[in-house]
């Protein structure tokens, strides 16, 4: 764990992936992370693998760095609990619907009331001043409805989705860079701000920086659509014995790449010599590397290609990550020991930042409702006022046990 935002504190009601893995890296920063969770707890925890009902490996890996009480919104003494909490946080992150906050009456205005300058975020899956604010969103529908699902279509035509979950994580992206930014500019101008960040505005956002192309320009000077990455040959080429990546993408590299293979009548030939006619030739490009990579091991190219500081790679399975020297070396994967989960690997954000070590263990993914009274008590309830609230089902079930 980091310590740039030691101090900051978030009460973060999000769900699934989203939320919690933007949340886990404003955690990873240092921030104390509270995570607020319904009776019934948050639906990713069920999702196996997993040792215990509630502790799956896709939980496990976006919800570190965190504590986790359980309140019951529905109930007026979770709600005034809540809002409680809300009055001496910096920051509130959730992803429910506007309607919904509205109606348990935990909005922005029931907030902005108590605490001038909360940093109130949501993520929705769409914004809210379109006619599809108050449509269901999840990953699979934001990846159809964005256009990467048939960007991403098979060689006959047919759509398919990218088999991560994109669009959950590109918004934990863009929601942990507001909750930033967010951050800074209340240190300038003391404000408080309502923060949306859509899913389906994000992926859009997100693809449509290069798929613009041509329709950038009014009046048009082409089709949507990057003619290098929706070329056909672009893939990984097989060779002898598997698969590799070769990307030549300069002049330089081009020329370097046909010397290689012995093509001197490629060298000044202006499909390589020149960019702009190398964009429009790109797929036959290609497909002379597609025709070439066969001829040698995967191996024997890539230290061709890397004595010729050609950009290249072997194909990984995720399984071979986990023995990369290179990931080794700087320490991607961490072995731990979970208290109830026992043994586990868990990979650590990317941030590297010079003159903020870590500063002791990151905390471990908290069980359901693990820190209900701890917190409670931080913030000043009484030990009554928590047994008064469990008596009244506010506070869900005891602390689960794995």
């Amino acid at each position: 764990m980091l310590k740039l935002l030691a101090g900051v504190r978030v009460l973060d009601l999000t769900t699934v992936v989203q939320g919690p893995y933007a949340t886990q890296m404003i955690g990873d920063f240092g921030a104390e992370v509270i995570k607020v969770e319904p009776p019934a707890g948050d639906a990713f925890r069920a999702v196996r693998p997993g040792r215990s009902p509630s502790m799956g490996a896709g939980f496990l890996n976006c919800n570190r760095n965190k504590r986790s009480i359980v309140l019951d919104l529905t109930k007026d003494e979770g709600r005034q609990a809540f809002l409680r909490l809300a009055k001496n946080v910096d920051v509130i992150v959730h992803n429910m619907r506007e309607r919904s906050a509205r109606k348990l009456g935990i909005d922005y205005e029931a907030v902005r009331a108590i605490n001038p300058g909360i940093l109130y975020c949501y993520a929705s899956g769409y914004g809210q001043n379109g006619p599809l604010a108050d449509q269901p969103a999840y990953d699979d529908i934001i990846q159809a409805a964005s256009g990467l699902a048939y960007i991403n279509a098979t060689p006959d035509g047919t759509p398919r989705f990218v088999p991560t979950i994109i669009a959950d994580k590109v918004g934990g992206l863009h929601l942990a860079l507001a909750v930033l930014a967010a951050l800074a500019a209340r240190g300038l101008d003391g404000q408080g701000r309502c923060i949306e960040i859509p899913m389906f505005e994000g992926l859009v956002s997100f693809l449509m920086m290069e798929q613009l192309s041509g329709r950038s320009f009014r009046p048009d000077l082409g089709a949507t659509g990057y003619a290098r990455l929706n070329s056909p040959n672009r893939k990984p080429f097989p060779t002898a014995d598997g698969f590799i990546s070769i990307i030549p993408y300069t002049t330089v590299h081009w020329k370097r790449f046909f010397s290689l293979i012995d093509r001197p009548d490629m060298l000044e030939d202006m499909r390589v010599i020149d960019p702009v006619t190398r964009s429009g030739h790109i797929d036959e490009l290609y497909a002379m590397i597609d025709a070439v990579a066969p001829k040698y091991t995967t191996k024997q190219w890539i230290a061709m290609l890397e004595e010729n500081d050609i950009p290249c790679s072997r194909v990984n399975r995720p399984d071979d990550l986990l023995d990369n020297e290179h990931l080794r070396a700087v320490g991607m994967f961490r072995e731990f020991v979970h208290p109830s989960e026992g043994d586990l690997v868990g990979v650590r954000s990317p941030f590297v930042i010079a003159g903020d070590e870590t500063e002791g263990q990151d905390l471990p993914v908290p069980l359901q409702g693990q820190h209900t009274d701890e917190v409670l008590l931080e913030f000043g309830f009484s030990d009554e006022e928590i047994a008064q609230m469990r008596a009244a089902g506010a506070l869900g079930r005891t602390t689960e046990t794995a």
